[in-house]
């Protein structure tokens, strides 16, 4: 009996999600575009991200929140696309989100113009887009600008720049920009750094 009642229950519950997604889609399709990235949503996680069907439906919904100006949708599609390696169909979601301060957006496309990927491989546009993500609070787009001025990757080698970008990475909360700022602060003033066989005896003093 007790089973019985659970059963019902869970029935019930899948039978109003169901009509709560139609009436989504209903809305959506009667032009309010924040029933489609509603219905998005709804359609591309949770159980329903495990359905291709409901998933591939659903990012047509988000594309289609996205086209009218839900800038959520627009994130979104790009994300997912990036994850999916489809760098091409990332690039331009990516870019409109880089555009409107979202670092994760600026740091995929840098990453993509570093490493090639489906685009000409580009240092120069990957330091622009790293940069932009790094003021935004990126402490790895940072560390990545440091790493480019100490290689001399699509810039000039500089160690004061490569410096100075550890330490925004520093300032981010990132261990190993604080570690490499730290080192080089060191350098720069003259203090050695312990060596192993001095802080071998450190522990038995």
């Amino acid at each position: 009996m007790k089973s019985t009642r659970i059963w019902l229950l869970v029935a019930g519950f899948i039978t109003v999600c169901t009509a709560n997604i139609d009436m989504d889609i209903q809305a959506c399709n009667s032009g309010d575009i924040k029933y489609c990235y509603k219905a998005a949503v709804t359609l591309t996680t949770g159980d329903n991200a495990k359905n291709q069907e409901k998933k591939t439906l659903g990012l047509e919904y988000m594309r289609k929140a996205c086209k009218f100006g839900h800038t959520q949708a627009c994130d979104t599609m790009g994300e997912t696309y990036y994850a999916q390696k489809h760098y091409q169909a990332a690039k331009p979601y990516l870019v409109d989100s880089c555009n409107r301060g979202k670092k994760n957006a600026c740091e995929a496309i840098a990453t993509m113009y570093r490493d090639a990927q489906e685009i000409k491989q580009d240092d120069v546009l990957a330091k622009k887009y790293y940069d932009k993500a790094c003021t935004l609070g990126s402490a790895d787009a940072c560390i990545n600008i440091a790493i480019m001025y100490r290689g001399g990757f699509g810039v000039n080698i500089n160690r004061d720049f490569e410096k100075k970008y550890y330490q925004k990475a520093c300032d981010f909360g990132s261990n190993m920009g604080c570690k490499h700022f730290i080192k080089m602060d060191n350098q720069d003033k003259g203090i050695e750094e312990a060596g192993i066989l001095d802080m071998l005896k450190s522990l038995f003093n």
